[in-house]
């Protein structure tokens, strides 16, 4: 039998302050706190299918190119997000892309939103359906 793979479920990032991190993600993308582990660790939910790990470590280490993709509903939420990250958290924008940037901690992240048509493999979710996005 062949291997079926019915999506990603989880997202591990590294920072030097999980409550730090904690707070900048609760506040730039709205993400709930599932629990938070007294060791250095965090999870939030990412949409109703997968987690947002996050862990505590004593040196950083950024890496180039790695990097995740977090959806929003539109453009108007990826300005709002935009917004947020230069004008509050003084962050830059990845140039030559939508909205990319680098957390306070190195990590990569991409925004995008339910409107760029190469995530039509969303529909099955109920989430995307209650939206009345379509596709063309």
């Amino acid at each position: 039998m062949a291997v079926q793979v019915y999506g990603c479920n989880h997202v591990v990032i590294e920072v030097d302050d999980v409550q730090k991190a904690v707070e900048f993600y609760s506040d730039v993308f709205n993400l709930e706190m599932l629990r938070q582990g007294g060791e250095g660790a965090a999870w939030c939910k990412l949409g109703e299918h997968q987690f947002l790990a996050i862990f505590e470590v004593e040196k950083l280490q950024p890496d180039r190119m790695k990097h995740f993709g977090i959806m929003v509903r539109d453009e108007a939420q990826i300005n709002e997000v935009r917004e947020k990250l230069v004008n509050k958290y003084g962050l830059k924008m990845e140039p030559n892309f939508r909205c990319d940037f680098r957390d306070p901690w190195g990590n990569r992240i991409q925004v995008g939103d339910l409107h760029d048509e190469s995530l039509v493999w969303l529909l099955p979710y109920r989430e995307v359906q209650d939206t009345g996005i379509q596709f063309s």
